[in-house]
């Protein structure tokens, strides 16, 4: 192609590369050739000063510079590239020799306030298609980021991640050409590296962030310490400050998440340490060094309510080894956070709670996230003789007038079949000093049994265990609304081998690329790509969407989903535990870990509560027979219908039922809550501020007009198209597919890069040309008076203006419509009948923002907004006092979906960043969804409330029951159990919405 402007220099370098060619070598003929990185070369001054140095040595035939990669090529006939070396250290400059052409370097990031997967997809979004970056490696752990990289994108990088909020600090060096480079502290000097700081020669930062003075001696150990009361940045700056005033402490590295500290220190003992952090008021236990942490998922069977998790958490915490424990009722499993030799004790300790963890392990990293379905030891049998014989019991009591033998034997036959387990319970409780519903039921009974009311403790114990199995089979109900997510994709699927034949295979066996038919009616097994015929597809288990979707060639299809009436064959894109569904469950699974502010409130309140009633118990046992002379066997009934009244049950398993419910709920229509908090902070939304392309419009613009300001049409389409085609923002794909449309020839471009809410730059023919908004045209002056004019023009029309230009002028403009979505208008209607005023921010110009918000309805436009822009609408409103909600579907909205009180990403279905980063993931493109969870949000904290003051109101009437004499202790255990199967079957309802 001819292209407009064309400009290359006669040696074939580009602007950034030179070549200086020496007289000849007298002494010796040159033969070698050495690649050198040099860290500080990036600037023509540099390259004039090495020049001037390098000319000076005996044996330097010639060499060229690269300044975009910071190379240097030397032609020579020395023996060694030693003198060279020195020659440049002696200028200032830090060179490393390479052994071939400049490959990916790789550099380690500390981010001090990355630590859940939340912020690493906020920062993969950013990150991922920046020129230059090829990989990236996380550790939230540590909090380290490992970056693959060429040379010059390392500072792009950092200058992005300061942008959205996370400001590294390098913590290792940069390593090229397959080598390897560890973390050298500043503090000290490694081989090669002079003794006041290592330099890039050593292939290391000389940034390290550590305590000790240069020139301190190696560190020789590691102390790592659990800080049970170490949650938040001040406790670590109390403890930062503290401990680096202490001679020989290196380097601190705190992860306040599991509450750790790891000290770097030159200390004979770590008494001093220990000490110190003992007068800041910090409980610190030293952690045995026995290699790194490993997660395991234990399933627990047994474990249904949180009477046993605070059984096990009391146990467990504190442990040697053990440094977190994370709870999953529903699923009934444990996960711990320990170290290697800590599992077995961890075993033990539960075992010797009656809480045995079954024979299968999950481990959080590497499995495939498939959890086996406890079996229910539930059995009927006992359940009807305990029921038999207590009403027998009770029959034969006021039949005969009062107790004998066959009374008492009735009944003790009704508490040894019903209540045994309990028993059990109760006498591990006890012992572990746990008053759990278990313990104040068995003290309660045995009470009873001891003043003679044989009957009644035989009914209390039958009522309670009936009613424990009642409610066990309801929370089956919740569990199994996640578990049937798990159930719709097949174990098995129809593959096509390397001979032509189908075999019917299992799905985790299936590979990548594998071939995949599927058949009128079927469920889809795995996530792939449509290759050959088409259908409709019920996308409902995994969008929510009501309507069948139509598929044809290159469409995605998911797991779960169940084909129409059509055949057709799909490349797998996605093995069995990373398919979206599996995500689903996976984000699903882990909501329910995390804990929502009310369920909090009432744990909290649980833990004051049982001790307080338990003592209050004791007092009105002894207190009125002693110091009033009262009748004992009056006032010991009281205190035992008191206890059973105390039993927290209903009030503490009313939240979590009512949680799970909601999330279950939600993801059946094709809403993704990341967790409670979330679901019931959707009740305080004020504000929603919304993305516009793929959002409130499809998202796919098309050129509706292509004006040429140049002579040569075809040569400037065709560089538009080229520019265009290397760019995934709808604008620039619309351009390129007009492009192809018209024939337009594309070309190679080079040094290509995205400048963020402004458009794309890149080389073509030696020739820089840009393609972007307004902003960057003025950026670069080439805004004219006749031009604005045109811009105008379009905007006045609703069209997005897009401008090609070179290096001095502007080439062309195209005019860009996207179209609203069909739901986009109902959605914002819905939002403001629900009170929520809404917002849309817009990389657009004004005008088309303000023609699009006028169509939908929305409150107030803001165009022509950066990311950090965004970012600042965003706080703006918090600094109101408004809750906020932010729906984006793009990187340029990952700053600000962050910032906002509640996340929602549009279109998440196949999306792993999405899924990651938001806090709220819309599986398709349905706005009316966000309304929905509005909905169902106001509908879990009423039914929250509910459960709260039904709990606490029953428990307060027959409080006043007991201290008038009215209430019987098998009253109490209806009034007790009841509450908690109606709190259950409360929180139930949200499955029906």
């Amino acid at each position: 192609m001819n292209n407009p402007i064309s400009n290359t220099s006669a040696n074939g370098c580009s602007d950034n590369c030179s070549t200086l060619v020496t007289e000849p070598v007298a002494s010796a003929v040159a033969n070698k050739q050495t690649l050198l990185f040099i860290e500080n070369l990036d600037c023509a001054s540099e390259e004039k000063l090495i020049s001037t140095s390098l000319q000076q040595m005996p044996g330097i035939a010639a060499f060229e510079f690269d300044l975009s990669r910071r190379t240097l090529r030397v032609t020579h006939a020395l023996d060694s590239t030693a003198p060279m070396m020195a020659a440049l250290s002696a200028i200032g400059m830090h060179s490393r020799e390479l052994e071939s052409e400049v490959g990916d370097s790789r550099t380690s990031l500390l981010i001090p306030n990355m630590d859940c997967p939340k912020e690493e997809g906020l920062i993969r979004s950013r990150l991922q298609g920046m020129a230059g970056i090829e990989e990236m490696q996380f550790d939230l752990t540590r909090r380290t980021l490992t970056l693959t990289h060429t040379p010059e994108a390392l500072e792009a990088a950092k200058h992005a991640l300061d942008e959205i909020g996370f400001a590294p600090k390098p913590t290792t060096s940069v390593v090229t050409a397959g080598e390897t480079c560890q973390s050298v502290p500043i503090a000290r000097a490694s081989s090669g590296c002079p003794p006041q700081a290592p330099s890039a020669s050593c292939g290391c930062d000389t940034t390290m962030p550590l305590l000790a003075p240069e020139g301190s001696a190696a560190a020789a150990k590691q102390t790592v310490f659990r800080i049970e009361n170490m949650d938040c940045p001040t406790e670590e700056a109390l403890i930062r400050n503290s401990l680096k005033k202490i001679q020989g402490v290196v380097a601190l590295d705190f992860n306040l998440v599991q509450r750790t500290l790891k000290v770097s220190h030159e200390l004979p003992s770590t008494v001093p340490l220990v000490k110190v952090l003992a007068a800041v008021g910090m409980k610190a236990q030293e952690m045995p060094a026995k290699g790194s942490a490993l997660r395991t998922t234990l399933l627990i069977s047994k474990m249904d309510c949180p009477t046993e998790e605070t059984l096990i958490r009391k146990r467990l915490q504190g442990m040697p080894g053990v440094d977190d424990l994370q709870f999953n009722l529903m699923q009934r499993t444990l996960t711990l956070t320990h170290a290697p030799y800590a599992l077995d004790a961890a075993k033990e300790a539960l075992k010797q709670i009656g809480l045995e963890p079954e024979t299968k392990e999950l481990l959080a990293v590497g499995e495939d996230g498939a959890q086996s379905k406890p079996v229910s030891t539930t059995s009927w049998l006992p359940m009807a003789v305990s029921g038999v014989t207590a009403v027998t019991a009770e029959v034969v009591h006021w039949a005969s007038g009062g107790n004998n033998w066959i009374v008492i034997a009735l009944a003790l036959a009704a508490i040894l079949s019903g209540g045994l387990d309990t028993y059990k319970k109760g006498w591990i409780a006890v012992r572990n000093r746990n008053l759990n519903m278990n313990a104040l039921m068995s003290i309660a009974v045995t009470g009873a049994m001891a003043i003679g009311q044989w009957p009644e403790a035989a009914m209390v114990m039958f009522l309670f265990a009936l009613a424990e199995v009642i409610e066990q089979k309801s929370l089956d109900r919740a569990r199994n609304a996640i578990r049937g997510l798990m159930d719709m994709a097949p174990e098995t699927a129809t593959v096509r081998q390397g001979d032509g034949s189908w075999v019917e295979m299992g799905a985790k066996a299936i590979p990548l690329g594998a071939m995949i038919r599927v058949r009128p009616g079927q469920r889809i097994a795995l996530d792939g790509k449509l290759v050959n015929g088409q259908s409709t597809i019920d996308q409902a288990p995994i969008t929510g969407e009501s309507v069948p979707v139509e598929k044809s060639v290159g469409d995605p299809v998911f797991a779960g989903t169940i084909n129409g009436a059509g055949s057709f064959e799909f490349e797998v894109t996605a093995r069995s535990d990373s398919t979206t569904l599996a995500r689903i469950i996976h984000a699903v699974e882990e909501a329910q870990g995390s804990r929502a502010p009310t369920q909090r409130f009432v744990d909290q309140f649980a833990k004051i509560y049982t001790p307080a009633v338990f003592v209050c118990a004791v007092l009105v046992a002894a207190v009125p027979p002693l110091a009033f002379g009262q009748p004992w066997y009056d006032w010991i009934y009281k205190a035992l219908v008191l206890l059973v009244v105390a039993c927290p049950c209903a009030l503490v398993i009313s939240t979590p039922v009512t949680i799970v419910s909601g999330l279950a709920a939600a993801a059946r229509k094709g809403i993704l809550i990341k967790g409670g908090v979330y679901l019931e902070q959707g009740r305080k939304l004020t504000w929603l501020a919304l993305d516009k392309t793929g959002t409130l419009t499809v998202g796919k613009p098309s050129v509706t007009e292509y004006l040429p300001l140049g002579a040569d049409h075809a040569a400037i389409l065709s560089v538009a198209a080229s520019l265009a085609g290397r760019s995934d923002h709808p604008v620039s794909h619309a351009i390129s597919v007009y492009g192809d449309a018209e024939s337009a020839a594309h070309s190679d471009v080079d040094n290509f890069r995205a400048l963020l809410g402004r458009g794309v730059e890149g080389t073509i023919g030696g020739q820089p040309y840009w393609l972007g908004n307004q902003r960057l045209a003025g950026e670069r002056g080439q805004v004219t008076p006749e031009l604005e004019g045109k811009l105008q023009t379009l905007e006045r029309q609703g069209r997005t203006a897009v401008m090609l230009g070179s290096s001095d002028q502007v080439l062309a403009i195209f005019g860009v419509a996207d179209t609203v979505r069909q739901t986009s208008k109902q959605a914002i209607a819905e939002l403001h009948e629900l009170g929520i005023k809404t917002m849309m921010l817009t990389g657009d110009n004004v005008h088309t923002a303000k023609a699009i918000a006028s169509e939908v309805g929305i409150d107030d436009a803001r165009g022509n907004q950066l990311p950090e822009e965004k970012l600042r609408a965003i706080e703006q409103l918090s600094a109101d006092g408004a809750t906020i909600g932010m729906v984006g579907d793009g990187i340029n909205d990952a700053p600000a979906l962050a910032k906002a009180d509640i996340g929602f990403a549009m279109g998440a279905a196949g999306t792993d960043t999405a899924i990651e980063t938001a806090d709220v993931a819309l599986m398709d493109d349905d706005l009316r969804k966000v309304p929905a969870f509005v909905r169902l949000s106001r509908s879990t904290s009423a039914i929250l409330t509910q459960n709260i003051v039904l709990a606490l109101g029953i428990k307060v009437v027959f409080l006043v029951l007991t201290f008038t004499g009215q209430a019987t202790m098998w009253m109490a255990v209806f009034a007790d159990m009841g509450a908690s199967l109606l709190v259950v079957f409360n929180g139930l309802r949200l499955l029906r919405k």
